[in-house]
């Protein structure tokens, strides 16, 4: 079919993104594919027509990387914003949003499974993302609405059209979608700023670009407002996301630095908030090695980058199209590594791309050895249809597998973090780790350091003394708080005491391997996805309009670890944690109410019953 593309009155002039326009004016629709029975199509309208538009529960799934996930968490804005519910349970959710990644086939893979799903569940569903965008024609998306990468500040309109039971897809490029779009937060005090979109590269095996496009930069004045915002928000980390951060500006006239020393120019002098530096490729920071350092060097910057190198032989380089050698790839390192103290650098490897031969894996090897990197993300070789590796001969399936265990292995044996036990670091709290019990730091070279203490340190600053180092993270104890927690609306939390009896330990083995950039690694190669968490309770507030869905919304939230209204924690070694929450009014009004309704029940049965044996006796 064809898109159904922006059908605004006027040629849409003069109307902010995510204005939501009257349908009539504001999108085209049709109704979904005659594949859909007749009967599935009648059950999705009769479930949502007895429903206010607005009031239905949404459930979004995010794919792949940062990038994507800032996507999401920018159409979840706009979707709580118009009084949307988000929730993690597919179950009770009235329309299903993917946010799709087309980096790797196993992303796919989990794609069309939970598209499956949705439609045995019989729920209507919208896919955004990078698939539908490279690759709009495939079968899994027939019938399918769909929100293309750049018309992300749509998505209402989509949703609203899709849950009356139409078809609705806009996929052509425009504009790139504002940055002060409502958003709502996967972690509340990490802000995903995109930087530009697309990329200059031609790399023969990426399917992004299909997606993604030519490179398209936000001004730098746009940029130092939101990071303005976001600082006032709350936020302590700000990452850098893009589909290569070193190309920054190049279409526009500025460049990395430029915006770099801008963005470090708004952010608070007492380290409160840290700036994290996306994903970049080599050729693009060649000229900037010492301006690039120089900014690394800043207290309010992780000294961290993320180079993927991706083949340690030339030869495979010039096959893959990734314009640089080896030799300047180590150019990069050692200059980054000689100018900024502490500097931590992470890359990935692709095995098996084809015609790899032996020489040229062994070359890897050696390259990884050399430098003994901390994070490797370590990826077979994916053929993505409509790219040129997908053309070229393969090596065998069994050989890739064997080299990227070999590979694997190597990296595993090192010990990065050997020699850090006893020293003191700064480090910024910001999560949970897997296991329940730790909380998740990170010190100036984005070391991950996972301490014990109340949720309260969450968005503080502390020094730790590192007690001990495992194979992906260290374990720290909490000496001092540096900066105090300050939320949204400018209340301190009360002092926080903290403790530190590190006798378990864990570590959260996940790695996302993408062109868009890194959250963590531990050496694995599996797909990582993300499910979205419910609307926090303070954003709903302020959008809310209508006071009954404020009322429910607010009881449903109520119930999230993070409510600030916690005032008893313990994390005893082999005590239980014991949570203590302030009643509101609202809670006592339901309390008053159900107590009346039950009281007022039993009086009505028992002057029945009285006015029965009354009769009776009669």
């Amino acid at each position: 079919m064809e898109d159904i593309e922006d059908l605004l009155v006027g040629g849409g002039a003069g109307v902010p993104p995510g204005f939501r326009l009257p349908v009539a004016a504001a999108v085209g629709v049709k109704p979904r594919s005659k594949f859909r029975s007749s009967n599935l199509q009648d059950s999705l309208k009769s479930n949502c027509s007895d429903k206010i538009p607005g009031t239905q529960t949404i459930y979004i799934k995010t794919f792949g990387c940062s990038h994507n996930q800032s996507d999401s968490e920018y159409m979840a804005g706009q979707l709580s914003a118009f009084g949307y519910n988000l929730s993690e349970n597919q179950d009770e959710a009235d329309l299903w949003l993917i946010n799709t990644c087309t980096v790797k086939s196993p992303s796919q893979s989990a794609m069309d499974t939970l598209i499956a799903k949705c439609r045995s569940a019989q729920k209507p569903l919208v896919v955004a993302g990078c698939v539908p965008q490279g690759s709009r024609d495939i079968k899994e998306l027939e019938g399918v609405s769909i929100v293309g990468v750049q018309q992300i500040d749509r998505v209402v309109e989509v949703v609203e059209e899709t849950l009356k039971g139409h078809e609705v897809r806009l996929l052509t490029r425009k504009t790139l979608p504002a940055l002060d779009l409502p958003k709502v937060r996967k972690n509340k005090f990490v802000e995903i700023l995109p930087i530009n979109v697309g990329c200059l590269g031609a790399c023969t095996y990426c399917k992004t670009k299909h997606a993604r496009g030519h490179l398209g930069s936000y001004t730098v004045d746009s940029l130092t407002g939101r990071v303005r915002a976001v600082v006032t928000d709350g936020v302590k980390e700000i990452w850098l996301s893009s589909e290569d951060t070193g190309a920054y500006g190049r279409d526009i006239g500025v460049n990395l630095p430029i915006l770099l020393n801008a963005l470090v120019a708004e952010l608070p002098s007492d380290g409160s908030t840290m700036l994290r530096i996306g994903m970049t490729n080599p050729p693009y920071i060649l000229e900037h090695l010492k301006e690039i350092a120089e900014v690394l060097r800043h207290p309010c910057v992780y000294s961290f980058l993320h180079v993927p190198v991706q083949s340690g032989s030339d030869t495979i380089l010039t096959a893959m199209n990734r314009e640089y050698t080896v030799s300047e790839f180590r150019t990069v390192v050692d200059t980054l590594i000689e100018l900024v103290p502490g500097m931590q650098i992470a890359t990935d490897i692709i095995c098996g791309f084809p015609g790899e031969t032996d020489e040229d894996f062994e070359q890897t090897i050696n390259l990884i050895k050399d430098y003994k990197l901390p994070q490797v993300h370590i990826s077979q070789f994916y053929p993505r249809p409509g790219t040129p590796a997908a053309r070229m001969k393969k090596v065998p399936s069994n050989v890739v597998k064997k080299r990227s265990r070999e590979l694997t292995t190597v990296f595993e044996s090192f010990t990065p973090y050997v020699g850090m036990e006893g020293k003191t670091e700064r480090i910024w709290i910001t999560d949970i780790a897997t296991d329940g019990t730790h909380l998740v730091g990170h010190t100036k070279g984005y070391i991950q350091v996972l301490v014990v203490g109340p949720e309260r340190l969450l968005g503080t600053s502390a020094m730790v003394k590192i007690t001990s180092v495992g194979r992906w993270s260290v374990f720290g104890e909490v000496l001092e708080i540096l900066t105090e927690n300050v939320t949204s609306r400018g209340k301190r939390d009360d002092k926080i005491s903290t403790c530190s009896d590190l006798n378990e330990t864990c570590c959260s083995k996940e790695s996302e391997t993408c062109a868009c950039g890194l959250t963590s690694s531990c050496g694995q190669t599996d797909v990582k996805t993300v499910s979205f968490a419910p609307v926090d309770k303070d954003q709903r507030d302020v959008r809310s309009q209508d006071l009954i869905g404020w009322l429910l919304r607010k009881r449903k939230n109520s119930s999230r670890r993070n409510n600030e209204s916690e005032v008893l924690e313990s994390d005893e070694k082999g005590g239980t944690r014991e949570r203590v929450q302030e009643w509101v009014l609202i809670d006592r009004a339901l309390l008053f109410g159900i107590l009346l309704s039950f009281f007022t029940i039993i009086s009505i049965f028992l002057y029945l019953g009285y006015r029965d044996i009354s009769s009776k006796i009669a």
